[in-house]
């Protein structure tokens, strides 16, 4: 946990910008995998460690602004339960480390929540994004409807958490420490003949011995062009390539995320490295422009800019690369954003709704293929961690699709395009800190430019 004033500080000021009512933040419970007492790793829930730090389940807590209270509910174990779990401190003295002094037993909570409806006072809820925490609300209102997330709330909680405060970023940092070995080890692996799976494995393995775990599934995969690619049975081949999109947890739960693209075997192929060249160069692009007050999606269209006169280089796109954006015609190479903020959550906040974390009131998600997915748009600001993240991929199905339709043809020359489908993609993604002036690297270098990346893969 961090120190106890750093909780206490928090939750003053998420009372001063909700103002009134009662806020209601339910921890996580464990999740049985195929049976109650055999459970996933639990992982609480971000919102409720980022205000409380109390990192078990079975806890709630309450924050009544108008009376100045706070309370955590959730019981201690019975002896019969310590047998099986070891013994673990009280709970008030954990809530203690969180500067909160008054705690009951869970079952009161259903109480607290039936005398302030009853009393008609606003209760504020965050969205619940798992089956059990949305049964749990229900059972508290019932039998009335439970009230809809508060948009209130929403946007107080995002307010917060998005600035990234010193300690935070120290916290993705020792994450990246571990990225980093896992992103070496996997380029020492990646030779011909081993499956996918080991290299997963090892990473995977590595976030394991230092405590942590990842902080989403990897991806390590000869198919770079399947975004989340979750299949890892593919056997390395010379003259393959890699994309490895995969980062670790700290302890305090901030995440990291990395990506490499790594040449089996240890050299790219002359048209590997002109690809990866240009992405690379775009990545370069936009680690210039990302300073406070430019909007994201505007680093997002001048990088894809950057792609598309690269790919002019290659001959496969044609005419004016602005314009070329302009028309969409980038998506088909870029169908996804060029990068999202990140914190306690990989994808940070996204559980409040990417609408009240990446666009404003005025600033709305563009609804056509590949702006749609930008998960972020409005203009960043100093303390916003950020991941950076171009590519470039050659999706068979999507190329045929296009082509059939005869889509941004006036920018996009198929028949050169053919010769790539099975090209697969490229990616590249570091994470950056918005400071005052424009934006800084998190963490120790990680192998990037061709030369580096050649040099340990060779290895």
């Amino acid at each position: 946990m961090f120190a106890r004033e750093i909780y206490i500080q928090r939750r003053e000021r998420l009372r001063a910008q909700v103002q009134s009512g009662l806020i209601l933040l339910l921890g996580n419970e464990e999740s049985p995998m195929n049976y109650a007492a055999n459970t996933y790793p639990f992982r609480q829930d971000s919102t409720f460690l980022y205000f409380f730090g109390l990192d078990q389940p079975g806890l709630a807590a309450v924050i009544d602004i108008d009376e100045g209270t706070e309370c955590v509910f959730g019981d201690d174990p019975t002896v019969e339960e310590i047998v099986w779990t070891g013994p673990v401190p009280l709970l008030r003295d954990r809530c203690s480390r969180a500067g909160v002094t008054q705690t009951a037993p869970s079952d009161r909570l259903k109480q607290v929540v039936a005398d302030a409806v009853r009393r008609g006072r606003t209760i504020h809820l965050p969205p619940q994004y798992r089956a059990d925490n949305v049964r749990k609300i229900d059972q508290l209102w019932h039998p009335r409807a439970a009230p809809a997330p508060s948009a209130t709330l929403i946007r107080a909680i995002v307010q917060q958490r998005s600035i990234k405060s010193p300690e935070e970023i120290e916290q993705i940092e020792i994450a990246l420490d571990i990225s980093r070995q896992m992103h070496i080890t996997a380029m020492q692996m990646a030779r011909p003949g081993v499956v996918e799976r080991e290299v997963a494995g090892a990473m995977e393995g590595i976030a394991l011995s230092h405590g942590v775990r990842l902080a989403y599934p990897a991806i390590f995969s000869v198919h770079g062009e399947t975004m989340h690619n979750p299949y890892y049975d593919n056997v390395l081949k010379a003259g393959d390539i890699v994309v490895n999109d995969s980062g670790a947890e700290s302890s305090l739960h901030y995440a990291s995320d990395i990506t490499r693209t790594i040449p089996v075997g240890g050299r790219f192929s002359q048209r590997q490295r002109e690809v990866y060249s240009i992405v690379f160069e775009a990545q370069e692009k936009a680690l210039g422009l990302a300073k406070p007050g430019i909007e994201w999606r505007e680093v997002h269209r001048l990088t894809a800019v950057a792609l598309m006169e690269g790919l002019k280089g290659l001959g496969l796109i044609q005419g004016d690369p602005q314009e070329a954006v302009a028309a969409g015609a980038h998506t088909m190479f870029l169908p996804c954003g060029v990068g999202h903020m990140m914190g306690l959550d990989v994808h940070d906040m996204e559980a409040l709704g990417e609408d009240y974390v990446g666009y404003t009131d005025t600033i709305r998600r563009n609804p056509e293929f590949g702006w749609r997915y930008l998960r972020l748009a409005k203009a960043i600001e100093p303390g916003f961690v950020i991941t950076v993240e171009p590519g470039i991929y050659f999706i068979p199905q999507l190329i045929d699709q296009w082509r059939a339709e005869g889509k941004c043809s006036r920018f996009i020359d198929y028949d050169a395009v053919e010769s790539y489908r099975d090209f697969h993609g490229v990616r590249i993604e570091d994470d950056i800190v918005v400071t005052a002036e424009g934006c800084r690297v998190l963490g120790q270098p990680i192998p990037k430019t061709v030369e580096e990346v050649e040099t340990i893969a060779s290895r």
